[in-house]
């Protein structure tokens, strides 16, 4: 929470430091993960993901984003269609924290002065930072915690559809899958070298996570000088 915290006081400092358009809110939804361990379903949340969420309206037609989401990644062989993963009966669940920043494309223009009820469906890339926890496989197949936590990068890929609800409210749902440069957030590839026997699965691809939920928003600043860059 010291983390959460944090964030909420520079994007009120940002407040009132700017004079442009600005959006802060939350952010909640839902979370899977896709990789060696548990079901291999793109889209289908099994635990919450909450966060907070700030963008600068740079044009009409888009924004930079940064996000900080708090979320649970839970894998579960049982779960699986694959008949192997049932049988071998693994599972994991990883709390992470991703803070993650970007630019947000619009597909039309999405003047929060224009008034009346607007709407546009959007893209967002950018990049990410997930701490996750440091996991591995004993030898009965329980999953164990090492001492420290790891720091992994991911690639956000985000579509989604958003709307002026209020003169000063947005309203947004977004589905947006993480490829990560990281093959242990499930604990399939242990970061230790003393752990490197452990390892199992596909080690040729990395792990990846999908947030799938909906953003509400609060406008605030004065009207932006649009630029046409």
């Amino acid at each position: 929470m010291k983390q959460f915290t944090l964030v909420i006081l520079t994007f009120l400092s940002i407040h009132f430091s700017s004079a442009q358009i600005n959006e802060f809110g939350l952010y909640l939804g839902g979370a899977n993960f896709i990789g060696d361990v548990g079901a291999t379903d793109y889209i289908a949340p099994n635990q919450l993901a909450i966060g907070a969420i700030y963008k600068w309206n740079r044009s009409p037609r888009h924004s930079y984003r940064v996000s900080l989401t708090f979320a649970d990644l839970e894998g579960i062989d049982t779960n699986s269609d694959d008949p192997s993963r049932e049988i071998r009966g693994l599972e994991f669940n990883n709390q992470i924290i991703e803070l993650t920043a970007g630019v947000e494309f619009t597909f039309f223009d999405f003047n929060l002065h224009q008034g009346g009820f607007i709407y546009t469906p959007y893209l967002f890339s950018g990049v990410s930072a997930i701490q996750h926890d440091s996991l591995y496989y004993d030898s009965l197949g329980d999953v164990q915690t090492e001492d420290s936590s790891s720091i992994a990068i991911g690639i956000p890929m985000v579509v989604g559809f958003k709307a002026l609800v209020t003169p000063n409210i947005v309203l947004a749902l977004e589905v947006g899958a993480r490829y990560t440069f990281s093959d242990n957030l499930d604990g399939s590839a242990p970061d230790s070298k003393e752990l490197a026997d452990r390892s199992f699965g596909n080690l040729n691809n990395n792990d990846w996570y999908t947030f799938t939920g909906v953003t509400l928003t609060y406008t605030f600043g004065k009207n932006p000088c649009y630029c046409g860059y």
